[in-house]
């Protein structure tokens, strides 16, 4: 089966990819959003739709949560609610569509996740996997301007008088 959700807890991946957005605090609106902006990279990239979770209540008007989509969805627990139940509940809904990713440093979120049918993947792993995206499409995306350019190349026109 294909993956068809990468669920991502947001800040277990902000804590760790501490070269994300240096010199902001881990939990702060410009960390977020630099995570969803690397997030929704990886997104155009693969085509894999991905919802990333955050621990406590929605940031107010004009961050992050403005920009969720159906393809990236940025979600935040509500009060009594962990980021960890949003995934587990999700993982295990969405497991009946195909394989979800969970992506956490957290070993006991991924033994659950696993436990209702989900695969696991740790922020190392999973940063990685977003830096080779990002280099394949930018090779993609260079040999791609290369045969364009190389199509509409013009040949150099000789001066009358057979001159060079």
């Amino acid at each position: 089966m294909a993956v068809v959700r990468i669920l991502v807890d947001g800040y277990s991946l902000l804590h760790y990819w501490t070269e994300l957005a240096p010199g902001r605090a881990r939990h702060s609106a410009e960390a977020r959003d630099e995570l969803v902006r690397a997030l929704t990279r990886y997104h155009d990239s693969t085509g894999t739709p991905i919802t990333v979770v955050f621990d406590g209540n929605r940031p107010s008007i004009g961050s992050a949560e403005e920009q969720s989509t159906r393809e990236v969805e940025i979600l935040y627990s509500r009060a009594g609610q962990t980021a960890d139940q949003i995934i587990e509940r999700a993982a295990h809904r969405l497991s009946a569509y195909g394989d979800v990713l969970v992506v956490t440093q957290d070993l006991a979120e991924r033994d659950t996740v696993r436990a209702v049918g989900g695969m696991t993947c740790g922020c190392e792993n999973f940063i990685r996997m977003l830096e080779t995206a990002g280099s394949e499409m930018r090779n993609q995306v260079q040999e791609r301007n290369l045969q364009e350019r190389n199509q509409f190349k013009r040949a150099r026109l000789k001066p009358p008088g057979g001159g060079v």
